[in-house]
């Protein structure tokens, strides 16, 4: 169980994806938000292969939209379905990786006997609906996730990238997409964590000089942002406005992928390209590039702080194109 986001997801993917590969037997689903079913399987999938590498079913929950309105027909008719369809499986276990009230009142529905989660989770009011409380000891919440998934039968799961779906319109389309190219995503979650748009162009130019493609995600929301790095960068760098299966197909195939803390960063590291992660409010020990090479840039005073501040925080503005520019060359050298 873990709804949403992006990043969420995929932090949590390599627990199941090591839970799958231990007990190959074994019937696993997802419930998810719908707009992040791609990262678990691709549309129409409905049996496990490389469309849906690693589970056998996935339930579309789509929370969000019911807590906007709650008492609607459409709504009550919906998650009357999803109980349904959750009870229908008959799992033994329910883990619920996201540690929100949201996500466990809906691990209940399921009727379980065992309902796992962390003993102290994301908010704190989620454990009381927990049989099992998992006091986790790792510091990245990938490791975290791994040792709630361990509760389930006694596994030492060892920790391990994630299998992501493959979807063979999306692989095609990435192939015109000239290489060698960079992935840049100036986007983030709220301001405090973006970096400036400008800096990227800055960077988006150099690389070009260098050498490179480089190409701009621009995700929901986001495309003025993707049109104002390659306004600034002269041209340099190309807005790519896709879907998450297209941004899956083309990460696989960046030399490397610069961004701040957000989806796309924590995409490249679950396929194993190399990411330059930009931090400032958020803590990379925590919630950084796991699992593949990476460097992270980061003020040594910037403090933890989720905040939804607008402006970006002050330790993200002391980093400079110059330093990013450092961290890219090292690991570009690493993939030629």
């Amino acid at each position: 169980m873990r709804l949403s986001a992006m990043g969420d997801i995929l932090h949590a993917l390599p627990a199941v994806t090591a839970l799958r590969e231990a007990h190959p037997e074994w019937r696993i689903g997802w419930a998810v938000e719908p707009q992040w079913r791609p990262l678990l399987a691709t549309a129409g999938a409905t049996a496990r292969g490389s469309a849906m590498p690693v589970l056998d079913r996935v339930h579309i929950v789509p929370a969000r939209q019911w807590a906007r309105s709650p008492f609607s027909a459409k709504t009550l008719r919906e998650v009357r379905q999803t109980r349904r369809e959750l009870r229908e499986e008959r799992y033994d276990v329910c883990v619920d990786l996201q540690g929100a009230i949201r996500s466990a009142l809906i691990a209940r529905w399921a009727r379980t006997e065992r309902l796992i989660g962390e003993d102290a989770p994301r908010e704190r009011i989620a454990r009381w609906f927990f049989t099992d409380r998992v006091k986790t000891r790792g510091v990245h919440v990938i490791e975290q996730a791994i040792e709630v998934v361990n509760a389930i039968a006694g596994d030492k799961l060892p920790v391990r990238l994630p299998l992501l779906p493959v979807d063979a319109d999306a692989e095609r389309k990435a192939d015109v997409i000239r290489a060698p190219f960079v992935l840049i995503n100036p986007g983030a979650g709220w301001g405090a964590k973006r970096w400036p748009e400008e800096r990227y162009a800055t960077v988006a130019a150099r690389l070009r000089d260098a050498g490179y493609g480089v190409v701009v995600n621009a995700g929901p929301g986001e495309e003025s942002l993707a049109n104002e790095v390659e306004v600034l960068s002269g041209g340099a760098a190309a807005p790519l406005r896709s879907s998450i299966e297209e941004l899956t197909a083309i990460t696989r195939r960046a030399a490397l992928v610069i961004g701040g803390d957000t989806g796309p960063l924590h995409l490249a590291c679950a396929l194993d390209r190399p990411a330059v992660g930009i931090f400032g409010p958020t803590d990379p020990a925590r919630n950084g590039p796991f699992g593949c090479r990476y460097r992270v840039l980061r003020h040594p005073e910037s403090k933890r702080d989720h905040t939804r501040h607008a402006a970006p925080e002050a330790g993200l503005l002391t980093i400079t194109p110059d330093a990013v520019m450092d961290a890219a060359n090292e690991l570009l050298r690493g993939e030629r």
